[in-house]
């Protein structure tokens, strides 16, 4: 009787020491879940940042003056974000184009296209480590020669 006497508190520390790893496991893996969810959260609030950039840089098209600029790229700053305006093609920018999606007005081609590339970067994360960039182009219709 005497030498089972230590076998129930034996018994009892292995549960502990088993409960104990468990616990430990199940705390590093909700940390884990946790820094995820929130770099992703990190990842699409910077998405929707970058947007607004680009919409904002858009709404001023004339204050940026698409139609008419002949500066080859712009820098600017939106938001807390930097766009960059760049007029297409890039070998030649500025130049009217043919227009990709619409029909010409007349046989005399009257009407050309200017294109516009728009780059929206936002930097995210623990100390900026990520940088997310969200790109749009816009065709504008000018008459030709003007």
């Amino acid at each position: 009787m005497k030498r089972q006497q230590g076998v129930v508190l034996f018994f009892s520390l292995v549960v502990l020491i088993l409960m104990t790893i468990i616990g430990v496991a199940l705390a590093v893996h909700s940390t884990q879940s946790l820094r995820m969810s929130g770099a992703g959260s990190e990842r699409v609030a910077a998405t929707m940042k970058a947007q607004g950039g680009l919409n904002t840089v858009i709404d001023k098209s004339d204050f940026y003056e698409f139609s008419t600029t002949n500066v080859a790229v712009q820098n600017t700053t939106e938001l807390n974000g930097s766009q960059q305006i760049s007029l297409m093609p890039a070998d030649d920018p500025g130049i009217e184009v043919s227009c990709q999606r619409t029909e010409n007005a007349s046989a005399s081609n009257l009407i050309g296209c200017r294109r516009i590339e728009i780059n929206s970067t936002v930097e995210f994360g623990r100390g900026g480590y990520g940088e997310l960039t969200v790109t749009s182009g816009i065709e504008q219709e000018v008459l030709k020669g003007s």
